[in-house]
């Protein structure tokens, strides 16, 4: 569809839908599979998107850049690395009218602990204990754990009232959720379900959308042509198409991670670091930005930071701040330091065989195959066979987790700093070849490593914990554990017919995203556009 939207010439125009009033979004949040299923469980991962327009968090954090913001607990301190004591607000009721408690939040994580499946977050894997202190709850960690105060803050909250007598969590759908959202459901059918401002909402004044409509068939052509109000979807030449539609209709495409060749660290050559420099040098990442990201997103650096949202965790003593520029002669050097040579047009080692290995991405990614495609087009430039494997998402997966692969496409980095570099290299995700892996994908094992994420663990103090970041950077930069290309974007498109204050990169208050965590901030911070611009 994006390919028959860029190569149409006929003009499409867009209009709001005359039959939902001006007070009323229309949203491209969720898919039917083919239609839509009534169940709003915020711990099942095939809840309906709009749970997190229902049940709220503790903590909001933002996926730019990790920030974090007191929500249903007003405030947060770490009196020490293993202790995080959270004010729970006051003044907030559930959408059945009763008042949230401190209690609330205390049955919520026993539950989680009851029934680890529900635990999506990990909350438990920090926690050894929780408590009531008059309107405060304390978490006890297992272990100095500072940065565990964004995933215990993530975990959503559900009402005592409302759940302590469902017998079966891990599979109830909860069809008529009751949460303090700033909405509550409304009508619902199999293809569009809608959702109601809730009147009760701790935060009601700065509500200004009443109702919020999903269909659940959502093509490319149907968000330029229907009117959408918000939607997060990759356009292509979304200037053309999704901009000339009508003059109402922006976008915004923030930096959301990295997209990154991933060695497998287990099979020769790719456990000599040597290898590993010589293939970032022989990569022109501009190019296959361009190609993958039809020009929306730019090169990445090694470091693994999300610029420039990440900018201020970024170690000055980096040159370039870790971005690689192709330099085919040093390419050519790093590969004879691994023992490889130039022949011909080949790139042999000592008994002349070429450097050939495959790279796996995952079918019906088409940026990512198209990516790969422009790798493997450069890397045979400087005598490197390439050649590519494309499973179904599943398989794409399993060989992941498995190590069953050369080199992988995959996304690394994210907002939270820390998590995205402990999930990269901890050795604690560390599985030999044929075992699953969780997170360390490449399984990478350095001493260094492990001793910095530990070191930022153990402290509260942001300094501290700084020098580790930077540490670790060293780390990414020096001996690629992953070799990143470019920035993987988030695709938010808005329409300012009915609603302004949508996020831009001149006010990045929250990712774009229609899911998760983000629509909470994003819809207390929407106006109604009075002057119809």
């Amino acid at each position: 569809m994006a390919a028959t939207l860029a190569g149409c010439n006929i003009q499409i125009h867009s209009q709001p839908d005359p039959s939902l009033g001006s007070d009323t979004m229309l949203v491209s949040g969720d898919t039917g599979s083919p239609t839509f299923q009534r169940v709003f469980n915020p711990f099942l991962p095939n809840k309906r998107t709009a749970t997190n327009y229902v049940f709220e968090p503790l903590i909001l954090q933002n996926p730019l850049d990790g920030e974090l913001t007191p929500w249903l607990a007003s405030k947060y301190t770490l009196p020490n690395a293993s202790t995080i004591d959270m004010t729970i607000r006051s003044g907030v009721s559930w959408s059945d009218g009763h008042m949230m408690t401190v209690g609330d939040v205390i049955f919520t994580f026993e539950l989680l602990k009851k029934f680890p499946a529900l635990d999506s977050f990990g909350a438990w894997a920090s926690l050894a204990s929780v408590e009531a202190k008059g309107d405060h709850v304390v978490f006890h960690l297992k272990k100095p754990d500072s940065p565990a105060v964004a995933i215990i803050g993530n975990t959503l909250i559900v009402s005592e009232r409302h759940w302590k007598d469902v017998k079966t969590p891990t599979t109830y759908e909860d069809p008529n959720p009751v949460g303090t959202g700033p909405f509550t459901v409304g009508a619902f059918a199999p293809q569009q379900y809608s959702m109601d401002r809730n009147p009760s909402y701790w935060q009601a004044d700065k509500i200004q959308v009443e109702h919020i409509v999903l269909p659940a068939t959502n093509t490319q052509l149907d968000l330029v042509a229907k009117g959408y109000d918000w939607a997060y979807a990759f356009i292509s030449d979304v200037k053309g198409t999704w901009g000339k539609a009508n003059q109402s209709n922006k976008w915004w495409f923030p930096v959301g991670g990295v997209i990154s060749l991933v060695p497998n660290l287990t099979k020769a050559p790719f456990n000599d670091e040597n290898l590993r420099q010589g293939i970032s040098h022989a990569l022109d990442r501009d190019r296959i930005a361009g190609s993958a990201s039809e020009g929306y997103m730019e090169a990445a650096t090694t470091v693994g930071l999300l610029l420039p949202n990440q900018k201020k965790y970024l170690d000055p003593s980096i040159p370039n701040s870790g971005l690689i520029t192709q330099d085919k002669k040093a390419a050519m050097d790093y590969f004879q330091k691994a023992g490889y040579t130039l022949k011909g047009s080949s790139l042999v080692n000592s008994a002349g065989e070429q450097l050939s290995f495959a790279i796996t991405t995952a079918n019906g990614y088409s940026d990512w195959l198209r990516a790969v495609q422009e790798v493997g087009k450069q890397l045979g430039e400087v005598g490197i066979k390439v050649t590519i494997k494309a499973p179904q998402p599943a398989g794409y997966q399993a060989a992941l987790a498995n190590g069953d692969y050369d080199m992988a496409m995959g996304g690394t980095g994210g907002g939270d700093v820390f998590q995205a570099y402990n999930n990269l290299l901890s050795s604690t995700f560390y599985e030999p070849t044929g075992k699953q892996a969780s997170n360390n994908f490449q399984r990478f094992k350095n001493a260094e490593a492990d001793r910095l994420l530990a070191a930022y663990q153990g402290t509260t103090d942001a300094t501290e914990q700084q020098q580790s970041i930077r540490g670790l950077q060293q780390i990414m930069y020096q001996q690629l554990p992953v070799i990143g290309l470019y920035y993987g974007g988030l695709w938010g498109l808005f329409s300012t017919q009915k609603f302004t204050g949508w996020p831009s990169a001149n006010d990045a208050y929250m990712a774009p995203q229609t899911y998760g965590v983000a629509p909470l901030a994003i819809l207390t911070h929407l106006k109604k556009d009075e002057g119809g611009k």
